[in-house]
């Protein structure tokens, strides 16, 4: 009897660990999923006490600042000019579907009320306010998705083991990973209570430490999942993805591509896909930067993600008042007239083919044929799954001829295409 009680002890033991580790989403996860590949766009944020310095979000890493020193900007900061309802009216009216903020950057200083770090925005700051409640409230009431950018490097924490960045701080070095892991989750913990439903933790730093480091991510990943099981997880770690994550992330590339450096090891998996880009070339907000790509660059971007079967997680860098940069807003409005318009044929849609011309997207019954860059008349699409009905040009309707046969679809052009994006809707057959 004390034999088939320790064997059945022993098959509790084990079920239970392997399902911590063969981790299996919740139908409401799996919906969130499905319902993050239909965004599209979102909006990336990234704001910190390192705005007032005006010299991008690594400025402490890169200019090889004292800690000491460089928190001292908390008690001048005080973005007096910060509105939510301005910032999320702008990000909506630009069709982004979601907003991920910059709880925590490598810099180590909380954008959030915290309980456990008294480098907060809150306890430092002469503003005393909770940008990341605020914007979140707002994020709600206007019907965005709020995100959390969650750091797990951190360049002032005595706690945290040295890493490959962050090593010319000044910082005392009293390395215990038990106490930084546990500040890390306590802090997850009250992003996930205290701010409402949340989209999705973006994880970032990673590969701050050596490859055989042990993130404990398995256990981490189970407690986000455990206090909201629809939140998405997404790990900047430019690796394959690691079981518990939800979405794939691509910094400043295409899925597929490597023209950034960052996805050598990076191969493209099943799950919901993003690759996030900076407006200019710089994330946080540098006074110098004004590299600023143009509307039509940026709508280009936006549209080959979807070809990609990706969303865009697009950054604006505020300034230390609050406002977000006049270039930013001009931006953000001129991709938001063009979705207004055309936005259809990216929502809800899945990618497709993906040529040197442009892409295609997909959408029940629909095929939409994006062109960006074509020279010429006659159009050959490689599509011999499915059977076309109808072809016409999406802006007037007005109907295009084409002759389908086993090796494609070709397609006959009115005029040169020579909008930002020239879109044929193919109306598919049942």
């Amino acid at each position: 009897m004390k034999n088939k009680l320790l064997c059945f002890c022993l098959v509790l033991l084990v079920s239970s660990v392997y399902a911590q580790m063969g981790y299996q989403p919740s139908s409401g996860n799996l919906e969130a999923r499905e319902e993050f590949r239909d965004n599209k766009f979102g909006i990336f944020v990234h704001y910190g006490i390192y705005s007032m310095l005006a010299n991008g979000e690594w400025v402490l890493e890169n200019e090889k600042l004292r800690q000491s020193e460089y928190a001292k900007l908390a008690g001048g900061f005080c973005p007096s000019r910060f509105d939510a309802a301005q910032w999320v009216s702008a990000f909506k009216a630009s069709g982004a579907k979601y907003v991920c903020f910059t709880t925590r950057h490598h810099d180590g200083f909380s954008m959030f009320d915290t309980k456990f770090s008294d480098y907060n925005i809150v306890k430092a700051t002469p503003f005393k306010r909770d940008i990341v409640k605020e914007l979140a409230d707002e994020c709600h009431k206007q019907g965005l998705k709020i995100h959390f950018y969650y750091s797990h490097a951190d360049w002032g924490r005595e706690d945290y083991p040295v890493g490959s960045t962050g090593k010319n701080t000044g910082r005392r070095m009293k390395e215990n990973w038990d106490s930084y892991y546990k500040f890390m989750n306590n802090q997850l913990t009250e992003l996930l209570t205290n701010y409402g439903q949340v989209g999705a933790i973006w994880f970032d730093g990673h590969w701050d430490q050596d490859k055989d480091f042990d993130w404990r991510l398995p256990e981490q990943y189970n407690l986000i999942h455990r206090l909201q099981p629809d939140c998405l997880i997404g790990n900047n770690h430019h690796l394959a993805p690691i079981k518990g994550e939800d979405i794939q992330i691509f910094e400043r590339d295409l899925p597929g591509e490597n023209k950034a450096g960052f996805s050598s090891g990076q191969p493209v998996a099943s799950l919901p896909l993003e690759t996030c880009e900076t407006m200019n070339s710089t994330w946080g907000y540098n006074i110098k930067d004004d590299n600023y790509k143009s509307v039509e660059t940026l709508i280009h971007l936006l549209v080959k993600a979807a070809g990609k079967n990706a969303n865009l997680l697009l950054n604006v860098g505020p300034q230390p008042d609050g406002k977000l940069p006049v270039a930013t807003v001009e931006r953000l409005k001129g991709i938001g007239d063009w979705m207004r318009i055309y936005g259809e044929t990216l929502y809800g849609t899945r990618g497709g083919i993906v040529r040197d011309w442009g892409v295609t997207t997909k959408k029940k019954d629909k095929l939409y044929v994006h062109i960006l860059d074509w020279k010429d008349k006659v159009l050959f699409l490689p599509v011999t799954d499915v059977a076309i009905k109808k072809a016409f040009v999406f802006k007037d309707k007005s109907k295009l001829s084409f002759i389908q046969n086993k090796q494609g679809v070709i397609l006959q052009l009115p005029e040169l295409p020579s909008e930002i994006d020239y879109i044929v809707e193919l109306q598919l057959k049942d």
